[in-house]
């Protein structure tokens, strides 16, 4: 895709997917620090949110968190579920680009009926009932998005969750961050091959597998919101474990930066299926077909995001889909 083009640019989607580039390039690394003097306080937390204000930015961070081998008890849960858990020990981030989701607010709530100290709020909005109800509370500098799916946001709400990990750490990132835009552009904008387009058009579900840092799940959601496709998220290697059974041949698997010992266990299971392949890698596969993405090696994970909103927009252009008005989805799914 790309803004030189008028059949892309005039959709307000387009256009903050394109944006988020810009948003990484102004992203302050420290902003997130005062969540993370909290979370030395306390030694956990607990990222709480709705769809994709928690999907990437909490399932990423946790990932990175444990990789590092950080000795914090990093959580993540709907809002709803995490109402039902003792929090009193925890800090508590709650994501919500409009500040209003319901089910967030219902918790922010409950915390500050309980005399918690340690709830902080993350919004695209100032002033929010959300911000009111917890102690302290950041805006994102990425403002408030036209298109009812969430793009730009997503990146600058996980770059905030995983700078709290960075600071946790100790990591300078620095370096890191600088080069990320550049790697961004390229895939929001690189050519997608037509036959993936075809495939992922005559598919009758379009699947992600990848690992659980809500890369492949926020993209499944995002093939529903932005393609009007059903998808489904594969978990790990829940992909070789029986799902096959109720694939139809024709399906489009999309393999999120593939795990490379299991590479050659999920081409068998696929071919007995019948159905197309294509990985999103930094280098070529084994696979029908990969989209060959930069490598941004520690924040690889911000790159592929960007590469499969660039599928799903091309799948969705492909089929003369309106972008910014989907029929039943709503900008903020349960508003208070």
């Amino acid at each position: 895709m790309t803004l030189e083009n008028n059949n892309y640019a005039q959709y307000h989607l387009v256009q903050e997917m394109m944006d988020t580039v810009q948003t990484v390039e102004r992203f302050d690394a420290h902003s997130a620090d005062f969540v993370a003097e909290s979370v030395r306080r306390t030694g956990a937390v607990m990222f709480a949110g709705e769809g994709s204000s928690r999907i990437m930015p909490a399932k990423n961070a946790r990932r990175k968190a444990l990789q590092l081998g950080l000795k914090v008890n990093f959580q993540n849960e709907g809002s709803r579920q995490a109402m039902e858990y003792d929090l009193s020990g925890y800090t508590v981030l709650l994501d919500s680009n409009s500040g209003r989701t319901k089910e967030v607010l219902a918790l922010a709530t409950l915390l500050k009926q309980q005399g918690h100290t340690e709830a902080y709020s993350l919004s695209a909005n100032p002033d929010t009932p959300l911000e009111k109800a917890c102690v302290k509370g950041h805006v994102l500098c990425c403002g408030w998005e036209q298109a009812v799916a969430a793009t730009k946001s997503v990146v600058e709400q996980a770059l905030f969750c995983e700078s709290v990990v960075w600071n946790l750490a100790g990591k300078d990132m620095s370096a890191a961050l600088k080069a990320l835009p550049a790697k961004l552009s390229e895939a929001l904008t690189m050519s997608i091959p037509s036959e993936v387009t075809e495939w992922a058009k005559g598919a009758h579900t379009i699947y992600f597998a990848g690992m659980n840092d809500g890369v492949a799940e926020e993209l499944t959601l995002k093939t529903n919101e932005i393609t009007r496709r059903k998808s489904d998220f594969l978990e790990g290697t829940y992909a070789v474990h029986g799902i096959e059974e109720v694939m139809q041949q024709g399906d489009i698997v999309f393999v999120v930066n593939p795990i490379k010992a299991e590479i050659d266990k999920f081409k068998s299971v696929f071919d007995g299926a019948g159905v197309h392949v294509v990985a999103i890698d930094t280098a070529p596969t084994p696979f029908e077909r990969t989209i060959v993405v930069p490598d941004a090696g520690e924040l690889q994970a911000y790159v592929n995001l960007c590469a499969g909103w660039n599928v799903l927009v091309e799948i969705a252009m492909s089929d003369s889909i309106n972008l910014d008005k989907p029929q039943r989805a709503r900008k903020v799914g349960n508003e208070m």
